[in-house]
């Protein structure tokens, strides 16, 4: 029978650092530290729908500027099932992994936020 070896991570620090005990305790401090990433969560959030919405909300104002857009075909499909069909998906894909970028770059800069407040 094969010998079970278990796997670790390097080795964890055993105390916390005065910032994050701001945090968990919820003192005023620490909600002012939570506040701030979460604005910068929650704008970054509106810079995403903003974009989003203007986009997809000028798909049908397209429709109503040029009326000859939805008889028009591509490659035989009409381009008014390009645009509402397949042309958002990239963009919505796109604007998930900018989302997901930003987002992680704001909890990085907190954590860097944490760890320079404590030194």
């Amino acid at each position: 029978m094969a010998e079970r070896v278990r796997v670790t991570g390097p080795p964890r620090r055993g105390t916390r650092t005065a910032p994050v005990r701001e945090v968990e305790a919820e003192t005023p401090l620490g909600r002012v530290y939570v506040d701030s990433l979460l604005r910068e969560q929650l704008f970054t959030a509106l810079r995403v729908l903003g974009v989003t919405l203007l986009v997809l909300g000028s798909v049908p104002l397209l429709f109503f500027t040029v009326p000859a857009l939805p008889s028009l075909r591509v490659g035989g499909v009409p381009v008014a099932w390009v645009l509402l069909g397949v042309a958002p998906y990239p963009l919505l894909v796109g604007l998930g992994w900018w989302f997901c970028r930003r987002a992680e770059r704001n909890e990085d800069a907190f954590a860097g936020l944490m760890e320079e407040v404590d030194s």
